[in-house]
């Protein structure tokens, strides 16, 4: 029984030296040892190159490759648009905390309150939204609203509750 081992190409697409089956090995021989055709006289033919019209009064001709354009200068480069400085994104901080079922569920109402005018809200959006009312308030307001929170126990709370 014969076994073939696989075609690998290479990322041209050609096969490597010495791959393929051994089937083609023989018409490859054979092809190897034919003589090459000699090129017959037929094969070169050259148009003959008819004289090109003069230059049109006016026109100019393109310049050759050492020839220079007037008033170009082959160094300076063409201004670009000034690009905008890129925004620098602030760096995310991923944390986890425990609030009251209340809490959540408070969330969950605003979040609800926000589809209801057409605007759709992240919990992240609410709780950032949250930070920036309590940083506008007065140091006074601020303590009286962390006084009417009811106190949590630090930690994870226990499975199965």
């Amino acid at each position: 029984m014969l076994t073939r081992k696989p075609i690998i190409r290479s990322s041209s697409g050609k096969l490597p030296a010495g791959a393929g089956s051994s089937v083609d090995a023989p018409a490859k021989a054979a092809a190897a040892t034919r003589p090459a055709k000699a090129s017959s006289p037929k094969a070169k033919v050259t148009r003959a190159q008819s004289p090109k019209p003069p230059a049109a009064a006016g026109k100019t001709s393109k310049p050759t490759k050492g020839e220079e354009r007037p008033g170009l200068d082959k160094r300076a480069k063409p201004e670009k648009a000034q690009k905008k400085p890129p925004k620098v994104r602030a760096r995310l901080v991923r944390d986890g905390f425990t609030m009251p079922e209340t809490d959540f569920a408070l969330i969950a109402t605003l979040k609800s309150r926000a589809l209801e005018a057409r605007r759709e809200a992240k919990k992240s959006e609410l709780l950032r939204a949250g930070l920036r009312a309590l940083a506008a308030l007065d140091s006074k307001a601020l303590v009286a609203t962390l006084n009417k929170l009811e106190p949590v126990k630090i930690g994870r709370p226990k499975q199965g509750h």
